[in-house]
Parts: structure tokens; C-alpha cells; sequence
């Protein structure tokens, strides 16, 4: 599987990545998928502090910790579980953070994160105390680099002027074109896209049209209109998940797709997707049978 360079860091991470979230909560099978990903070339595995209160972060250190100096282990920090386990609360101070990424390490079993993400962000938060934590803990070698995860552009935008970060998670996909709109933002910091949600729930893939009928609409698309786009795409004369896949790596800052899976049969398919040629001139009409919607809220 191919690589690419995450931002400006000496990172190199596998064009699909593991999104760790989807894995089950059975360690047994949860391994099996992740040996899947190793054996198919996937070096980028990608879980958070938040996913399961901090279990699905100890299934993952547990299952890659022999294969730690090979692999780049990703988590993010920002949501801050109440002492009853049963919500969160956002909040993205030093004093959070510090303790956060300690409480991480332990699950992981780890001594260092490759990239700690902040896992959202509002125009409220200060932003500098954000980025001098996070250039702190680079100092002290706990982590190797820092980026964001969230779909604000108005946050995302701050957040890349006063920092160093290497990377920005978007939700992005044939059927949620609106980060498109700000992707030279993250070319012209030299930062990499690291893109979620690229088959949309799996309606970017063979059973698209069986998911639609029983989900409805999606995002700015009504049923009947996402019922006729899904159509379209999967008459192009290309597996739509490959369609998929290809669009968002045809994207200049795009470093990775975080995809997950909840079966070593479906990290399977997912790859053979991605190994499925897919001409200019499919992708072209991929994208005019697509909305290009924008950003309404959280504007620059």
C-alpha cells in the first residue's frame, strides 16, 4: 500500500488507515482485524480517549504494542467523560490535556503518540494555550506531532495560522464535498486531510442503495435524490467504493482515509477497493452527478 508524507512531519502514513472506533469490543476480534490491516500494508491506525471511555485505546495498544516502532499510532484529547461514565464535556485546557495524554499512554502501552489530535474545538477555546500544550509535549517526546479533528472552518482556520500542526480530520466524501471549499487552506500550511466517513456509512459502497432505502435521506440529499445519485454512481462502470476511495485520494492534501471496519471480510473489501483502477473520466462524472455543497455555519 502506498504512503504519504502527513504535513511537514517525518511521518509516512499508509493511504488507508484504520479507523479503530468500529473494531469490536472483543479483543480476540478485534485483533484479527487489525492483523488484516497489518498484512495489507496499513500502517495508520487511529482511535481516541473518548471511543468506549478508553477501551477501545487499551484493545488497540494491546494489539499493535509488538508492532510499535513500525506502525503510527494516532489518538485524540478534548472530551472529558463525567465521573459517571455516562456523558462528556468539552474541554480542551492544559491542565486536561496534560492529565489526558498520561491516562492514554498507560492504554496504549505506549511511550510516545505520532499524532495527538484535538477532538473538535469552538471559537471559545484559547487557542494559544492549546498550541504551546501541544509544542510542550512534542518537546518532552510524548508525542511526535499534533493535528485537529473537526469540520469548523472557522476553528480550523485559527488553529492552522498559530500552530504547527500536520494534519486536519474531515468529515469528507463523494456525497460530503463541502471541505473542498477550504482544502488550499490546509495546501497552503502544507497540512494533510485525513479524511473520515469516505464511503458515508456504507452508502458508498455495493450495498449503497439497500442502506439508503432504510436511512433515508443524508446530509443535503432527500431520499429520492440520494436514491437517483446512488444509482448514477454505481452505472459509471466502477465499483463505487473504489469510486469513492479515489476521489478523496485525488485530493492534494489528502495523506489518508480513516475507514473503518467491523470485520476482517469487510477491511478485506475495502482494500480491494482501493486496489481497483479507476479512469480520469469516471471520477470526472463521479463528481458532476455530486453536490458541491458549502459550510452554512462556522464560517471564516
Amino acid at each position: 500500500m502506498k504512503k504519504r508524507q502527513l504535513g511537514k512531519s517525518d511521518l509516512f502514513v499508509s493511504e488507508i488507515g484504520l479507523g479503530c472506533m468500529s473494531l469490536p469490543s472483543d479483543q480476540q476480534d478485534a485483533e484479527k482485524i487489525i492483523q488484516v490491516a497489518l498484512a495489507q500494508g496499513i500502517n495508520y491506525f487511529d482511535t481516541a480517549d473518548l471511543y468506549d471511555n478508553g477501551e477501545n485505546e487499551k484493545i488497540v495498544g494491546k494489539a499493535l504494542k509488538n508492532n510499535r516502532e513500525s506502525i503510527i499510532l494516532a489518538t485524540k484529547v478534548g472530551n472529558r467523560m463525567n465521573e459517571s461514565g455516562d456523558g462528556w464535556s468539552w474541554d480542551p485546557s492544559k491542565k486536561w490535556i496534560r492529565a489526558a495524554v498520561h491516562e492514554s499512554l498507560k492504554r496504549l502501552q505506549t511511550d510516545y503518540i505520532d499524532v495527538y489530535q484535538l477532538h473538535g474545538g469552538t471559537m471559545e477555546d484559547d487557542a494559544d494555550e492549546v498550541i504551546d500544550t501541544m509544542e510542550a509535549l512534542k518537546k518532552e517526546g510524548l508525542i511526535r506531532a499534533y493535528g485537529i479533528s473537526s469540520i469548523r472552518p472557522n476553528v480550523i482556520n485559527r488553529f492552522l495560522t498559530k500552530s504547527k500542526a500536520v494534519s486536519v480530520m474531515m468529515q469528507y466524501s463523494l456525497l460530503d464535498r463541502r471541505p473542498e471549499e477550504w482544502l488550499p487552506l490546509l495546501e497552503e500550511h502544507q497540512v494533510s486531510l485525513l479524511s473520515r466517513g469516505t464511503l458515508a456509512k456504507g452508502l458508498l459502497t455495493a450495498e449503497g442503495l439497500n442502506r439508503a432505502n432504510k436511512t433515508g435521506e443524508y446530509l443535503g440529499y432527500s431520499k429520492e435524490e440520494l436514491l437517483k445519485t446512488l444509482e448514477q454512481l454505481q452505472s459509471l462502470g466502477a465499483p463505487i467504493a473504489a469510486v469513492a476511495q479515489q476521489h478523496v485520494l485525488e485530493q492534494k492534501a489528502a495523506a489518508s482515509m480513516i475507514i473503518g471496519a467491523s470485520s476482517a471480510e469487510q477491511l478485506i473489501e475495502t482494500v480491494k477497493a482501493y486496489n481497483t483502477e479507476v479512469s480520469k473520466d469516471v471520477l470526472l462524472k463521479a463528481r458532476e452527478i455530486t453536490k458541491q455543497d458549502v459550510y452554512v455555519e462556522h464560517r471564516v
